[in-house]
Formats: structure tokens, sequence, C-alpha cells
């Protein structure tokens, strides 16, 4: 559902008078409070467990699309984008991840957060064209509705997903939220991990908060928006399993760098030229295929440096830094928007850092010894 919000930017602007900066500080309040509350309820749920956490997140997402469905104004979005932050990080990659780490083992581990993180791709392939449908011929709040349905039924899946809770922890690995997340911060591999994560945030929500009304400002048919986030969606799905597969054999931090590096080639050839229906889809094809294949291999890095214990902490820590790129890819593409009317200048500098990300995490994101493809020894958890 967060990766289709976009496509609610057209209608609601218009019906609620708002400006395209207005919506998408909006998103950028949601993508603030998920990084701020990631690591606490990160730790939280290392503490006490992922069950509780994740179904009082699948519930506060619940009533956030039903705020965002009754919304008047701009306050009412933003309450409803910040609660859906919340959601997120209850439910979202960081504890999926962890309790996926948890519940694989370390020989398989890489391929199984790949499959887990296939099904987020599922979502958005299925979602964002059903929901273009429901706006190209209903009004915006038929969307919502759409969404508090979908949203209910993550709580199921929650109390499922916290059965992992069952599954024995070492104790000898239980340490203080302040002194785990020091270790981390003392961790050159990390640090650089944490820093190009953010330019991770960055590419992934203006693409997604602003390819739809880009595409509109070229005179472009509304549904080809929802068509290329729809084949992100299905085309990731093979990314996110190859990214698990190649984890699996290969130093992590050097396919990460590789990744940033590819999406800044993907969108440099896309924007070059104005946008029409094959362009379009080859490039959605190509961000596809490079989308949350990250997730896997963040995830397995964290697991790998630290084992699985505080995971959901140390995932967290790296995602407040993730949610910063977000802010500025949401905001601040919008904001550039209003200033210039275009998206030339956010493009480009969304290109040059991913450029430098991908540098900074090959050389310096991991030990020179993994550059063969040998695998580091799993963490102990």
């Amino acid at each position: 559902m967060r990766q289709c919000l976009g496509l609610f930017l057209p209608q609601m602007t218009q019906s609620l008078a708002m400006t395209a900066s207005d919506f998408t500080f909006a998103i950028a309040i949601q993508n603030i409070v998920w990084g701020l509350v990631q690591a606490p309820l990160g730790a939280v749920a290392d503490r006490w467990g992922l069950r509780p956490v994740m179904v009082l997140g699948a519930m506060a997402y619940i009533a956030a699309m039903a705020i965002m469905t009754a919304t008047a104004g701009l306050w009412m979005l933003i309450l409803a984008q910040a609660m859906i932050g919340i959601g997120i990080a209850c439910t979202g990659s960081s504890l999926a991840m962890t309790a996926t780490a948890r519940a694989a083992s370390p020989e398989r581990r890489s391929v199984v957060l790949g499959i887990v993180g296939a099904f987020s791709s599922v979502g958005t392939l299925v979602i964002a064209p059903v929901l273009q449908a429901l706006l190209g011929g209903w009004d915006w709040r038929w969307g919502g509705v759409l969404f508090i349905v979908l949203a209910t039924a993550m709580v199921p899946a929650a109390m499922i997903t916290g059965r992992v809770d069952r599954l024995p922890q070492p104790a000898a690995l239980r340490a203080r939220v302040g002194s785990v997340i020091g270790e981390a911060l003392r961790n050159r591999r990390f640090l650089v991990l944490c820093a190009t994560h953010f330019v991770c945030g960055l590419q992934l929500i203006f693409i997604n908060t602003h390819l739809p009304n880009y595409l509109a400002l070229c005179g472009q048919d509304p549904m080809l928006g929802a068509t290329a986030l729809a084949i992100i969606g299905g085309i990731n799905i093979a990314g996110c399993l190859l990214a698990g597969w190649l984890g699996q054999y290969h130093a992590k931090n050097v396919l990460l760098g590789i990744t940033y590096l590819a999406r800044a080639l993907v969108v440099a050839l896309y924007f070059m030229f104005p946008p029409t229906p094959a362009t379009t889809i080859l490039f959605a094809a190509a961000m596809g295929m490079l989308w949350l294949g990250v997730i896997p291999l963040v995830s397995g890095y964290v697991a790998d440096l630290f084992g699985t214990r505080n995971m959901a902490t140390l995932l967290g820590v790296s995602f407040v830094i993730h949610q910063m790129g977000s802010v500025i890819g949401a905001w601040g593409g919008g904001m550039i928007f209003d200033t210039f009317g275009n998206y030339d200048l956010a493009w480009r500098i969304g290109v040059m850092i991913g450029v430098v990300a991908g540098m900074v995490q090959i050389l310096f994101g991991g030990a020179g010894r993994w550059w063969s493809g040998a695998r580091p020894a799993p963490a102990a958890g």
C-alpha cells in the first residue's frame, strides 16, 4: 500500500485544494515518523516479542487509512500519514525480516529473506492497477476504503508471524539497547551500510511518489503510472529472489553497491528523454530488478555481522537513516517541482548521489578478504 500512495496525489490535491508539496510533505511526515519509531519499536520487539508489536501496528494501519479516507484537509492527512509511519514500523520489512532471519538457518537465511521480500512485490503488482482503476472511475475515497480492507487482513497475518517468538534465542546475547547500538555504531561496515541506505530511501520514495505525477505532466495516460508501479512490483519478485540467492554466495556490500550504481544508470537513461509508454515500461522493468532486493541483502548483512538476537533494533537504526533519505526524496521532489515546474534538478541530484553511494558501499562497506566472494562466518544467533 505504501508504494502506491503516489497514485492518490493528482485527485487528492485537486479535491482538497492542496499543492504537490503539501501532499508530499504529508508523505515526508510518514517517513520521518517511520524512521524515528523504527529503532525503539524494534527494541521493544526484541525484548518482549514480535507478535504484540506487529498486531498493534496492523491495527494502527487500519486506523490510519480510515483517517485518510475521511480527511478534509492537510492536517488530517498529516495525522493519517504519521499513523501509517507507525504501522509500517511495526509490520514492515525490519520486523518481517527479523522474524524470517530467526526462523531460517544461517545456511539458507539469505535465500529465505529474498523469498519473503519478493512477496511485498506481489502486493504492488496487484494493488497498483486495482487502485488506479478505482481512481479512474470513482472518487479517491473508494481507494481509501480498499486500503482499509487490505490493512484489516494484516492482523491475522501478524498473529501468525508472531509465532516466531516461541523459538529460543541465546540468552548470552541479551544486552541493553544502548550497548547494542553503541557496538554497531563503532563498526565501519554498519556505518557505511546506514549511509548508503539513506540514498536507497531517497531513490525509492521519489519514484513511488512522483513518477505518476511526472507522467501526467508529460501528457501520458494516468493508468501508465499505475502500470509502471505494477511492473516494478512484478519484476521485483524476481529481483528479490535473485538478490537473496546471490547474497548467499557473494559479498553483500558489493552487491548493494552494484544495485545503487545500476539504479542511478537506469534513472539517468530514462529521464534524459521524454517518456513514452514503451520507455516507461522498460524503465519500470529495469527498476523492478533493482527495487527491494536491497532488503534481503541489508537484513542478511546485519545478521551476518551481529546475529539475530538484536536484529530488529539494528535494522531500526539503519532505517532511521533510510527514512531521512525518504523525506528528501518525497518532500524535496515536491518542492523542486513547485519551484521549477519540472523534475529535472531532482533526477540529476538523485543520479549523482546514487553513483557516490554505490562506490562508497563497494570500496568501504566490507572487509577486503570478503571481496573474493567468500561469505563471512554467520554471527552467533
